[in-house]
């Protein structure tokens, strides 16, 4: 049949009908039953049109039938399995669009890729194939190498990567098998052939502490130096200050101000200012390392930053988003230093009542500089030439604090884990960090200026907003939510009950109010932990949804340029508006977002990988000793439990527990015993004893402990 013999409005009108039922096969009779009745078009005529869509591509033909040709392309993110298919969710039909080996091109696990919807064959799940590679999730990989028939190969460390790369060139690098490398992917045109690779880097022979921390960073994509051309820009800044821009800001080095923080610190992004008023209420400044005075848009040094997207916080070191030279000098709010900031002022009394606020950029001059346990002993003992201004400071964040939570802020307050190390590097003492009222005070007024930043930008012009970069969080999905419930109820908490025929209503004020609730419950930290999966990520975006966590309607990060990228974009458009110009392109800026969001959680991830390396490092020499714990999860494979002293979590093989054949029960949230029917449930208080540690893969693997069998306690 010649083409073009109907008309496009026909074609399409046909076309729609397969496309309403993209997994069925239609003969022509079918879909003349389900064209509009007023057409008249002949069962032969339907026959004709259906013909020529598939001369077109536009629908496919099997066996009489045909159905809609799901030809169109998208973009996702290519997530790889250990078996060797992989998935891309398709981000209209929210389904996991499956990819065989055969239609994966050179994909890697997390690049971005362009996908063809493949025709839908029925009983299976919809397939794809890969197109293009639009971005690669990295170039650089971890591994380790090894030889073959006198061949150089790395296999990377990543489990979903199921490839080896050859390296036909060693350059002068002499390695040991087995020893741990980056590899740069250099060249890869065919999946039934090695990706050619580059040695960047040798880091060294599994298990050494050095080794495994670079190990860890490279797993997640950071670099622990700074290329010598970023360096060099900063430094040459100039470290004087000049007149000229002392003019233009307010100067507030008259001022009482310090800064509070860890002791080990040296980057100090905030400091507080306090004045007493003669009106008995009191002038408090946030003020803020002012970043973006130094690091100008599109610089190397911008550039950098931008990559990095975050500072990153090893349990040993920090690998820092800007050159020390800025991050521990130039910028770092030091005492007795004249420093440029930006500054939030607020005139408050005790309750935090706020009178007057002024936004603005300033030179301070920080008189001393607190650790946390330094100004929490004068909070508790208040005496001293800084006891009124710290124990004022204390009371109003409490108060803050107080109104926050009822308005339905979420405490999901955890311990943080610390660990004692030796001189080689060895933790000697896993143990929990409280947060006390120090910690609290500081974080009170940065969630305050944070706060209060974005109701400026917010609020200074109605239509259109001003673009903006927000910190926004989510309500939490309903299904989450109805997991959330189902799981509290099994220690007894009935807070969040459905009522009839309506779905359960989380709002941020009942999922505090439960908080509250389980505070001195034993299954605390198991309860809390659970919420957090539940709950949706908080990230950066132009478009502002509110953040849920906190209850606030409009926020931002405002507060730490030093360590994290968003914070230097916030400022950046904070003085764009107080210079009152016009709103700049959102759809950079959200892309912005979206990187800075990805390396947060990158980050992240690499944090809790070092926790967790120490964590068994330490336990690798205390097999066999004994600890108290608490089921944290179940699953068809296994039993975890967390010891409570040092929040580390290890697994019992279900397959290890030979007094039965147990199976995990989803209904009831508990593994259960075929023969005996014994139960093990979440925040069941257990003893187990530490069987096994793998450090390469970081896990630990427990026994249960049985009284009636000695072991040696070390």
């Amino acid at each position: 049949m010649a083409k073009n013999t109907f008309s496009d409005e026909v074609l399409e009108l046909v076309r729609n009908v397969l496309k309403q039922e993209p997994h069925k096969w239609l003969n022509a009779k079918q879909v003349s039953a389900r064209l509009p009745k007023e057409l008249n078009f002949t069962i032969v005529e339907v026959e004709s049109i259906l013909e020529e869509l598939v001369n077109q591509e536009l629908a496919s033909f099997q066996d009489f039938k045909y159905q809609y040709l799901q030809s169109e392309t998208f973009e996702g993110v290519f997530l790889s399995t250990k078996s060797g298919l992989a998935f891309v969710k398709h981000p209209e039909l929210d389904i996991d669009i499956m990819i065989e080996e055969k239609h994966q091109s050179v994909a890697l696990h997390g690049d971005r890729v362009q996908v063809r919807l493949l025709p839908y064959k029925e009983g299976r799940r919809q397939q794809g194939k890969v197109l293009n590679i639009i971005e690669r999730a990295k170039t650089q990989f971890l591994g380790y190498y090894f030889e073959d028939e006198g061949d150089s190969f790395v296999m990377p460390a990543d489990k979903n990567l199921d490839i080896v790369f050859y390296i036909p060139d060693l350059e002068n690098y002499r390695l040991e098998a087995g020893c741990k490398v980056i590899v740069e992917l250099q060249q890869w045109q065919n999946r039934k052939k090695n990706p050619i690779g580059k040695l960047i880097k040798v880091l060294g022979m599994p298990g050494t502490h050095d080794t495994e921390m670079h190990a860890i960073l490279a797993e997640f994509g950071f670099e622990t130096e700074f290329p010598p051309d970023v360096n060099a820009e900063a430094d040459a800044i100039p470290k004087e200050i000049p007149q000229e821009e002392i003019l233009k800001r307010k100067d507030l080095r008259g001022t009482l101000t310090f800064t509070i923080d860890p002791f080990d610190a040296k980057d100090f992004d905030d400091a507080l200012s306090f004045r007493k008023l003669e009106n008995g209420h009191f002038e408090i400044g946030v003020h803020i390392a002012d970043v973006s005075y130094y690091v100008k848009p599109n610089s190397l040094l911008d550039q950098e930053a931008y990559k990095r997207g975050t500072s990153v916080y090893l349990v040993d070191r920090t690998v820092p988003m800007l050159p020390e030279a800025l991050s521990n000098f130039l910028c770092s709010l030091r005492p007795n230093e004249d420093k440029l900031t930006f500054t939030v002022l607020f005139e408050m009394d005790i309750h935090g009542s706020i009178y007057h606020q002024w936004i603005g950029r300033t030179i301070i001059h920080s008189n001393r500089r607190f650790t946390y346990e330094e100004a929490q002993e004068i909070i508790e003992n208040p005496t001293g030439e800084y006891a009124e201004p710290l124990t004022v400071l204390n009371q109003i964040a409490k108060n803050l604090a107080a109104q926050r939570y009822k308005n339905g802020s979420i405490t999901f307050e955890t311990d943080e884990i610390k660990f004692k190390l030796d001189e080689n590097f060895k933790p000697i003492e896993v143990y929990k960090k409280e947060r006390k009222d120090a910690h609290k005070l500081v974080e009170e007024f940065m969630l305050l200026a944070n706060k209060k930043v974005t109701e400026f930008v917010y609020y200074q012009r109605e239509s259109p907003r001003n673009t903006f970069v927000y910190r926004v969080h989510d309500s939490p999905d309903p299904q989450k939510v109805e997991e959330l419930s189902n799981f509290v109820r099994l220690f007894g908490f009935h807070e969040l009950q459905r009522k009839k025929n309506e779905p359960i209503n989380l709002s941020s004020k009942a999922l505090q109010k439960l908080m509250e609730l389980v505070e001195n419950s034993p299954a605390r930290d198991i309860i809390r932990s659970y919420a957090v999966r539940c709950m949706a990520k908080a990230r950066y975006t132009t478009e502002n949804v509110g953040h849920y966590g906190l209850a606030f309607s409009l926020y931002t990060h405002f507060t730490s340029p030093i360590r994290r990228y968003p914070d230097v974009m916030v400022h950046r458009l904070l003085q764009h508006y107080l210079d009152n110009l016009p709103s700049p392109d959102a759809q950079s800026l959200e892309k912005q977002c979206q990187h800075c969001s990805a390396m947060e959680r990158r980050a992240s991830e690499a944090e809790r990988a070092s926790i967790r390396y120490k964590q068994a490092e330490y336990l690798a020499e205390h097999i066999g000793s004994l600890h108290e714990g608490i089921i944290s999860g179940l699953t068809e494979w296994g039993i975890y439990v967390e010891i409570e002293a040092m929040r580390c979590e290890g697994m019992i093989s279900l397959r290890d527990m030979m007094d039965d054949i147990y199976e995990y029960n989803d209904k009831l949230f508990a593994v259960v015993g075929q023969r005996t029917g014994r139960k093990f449930r979440f925040g069941d208080k257990v003893q187990v004893i530490v069987k096994r540690v793998s450090l390469l893969d970081r896990t630990i693997d427990f026994e249960w402990y049985n009284p009636h069998i000695k072991k040696d306690k070390k």
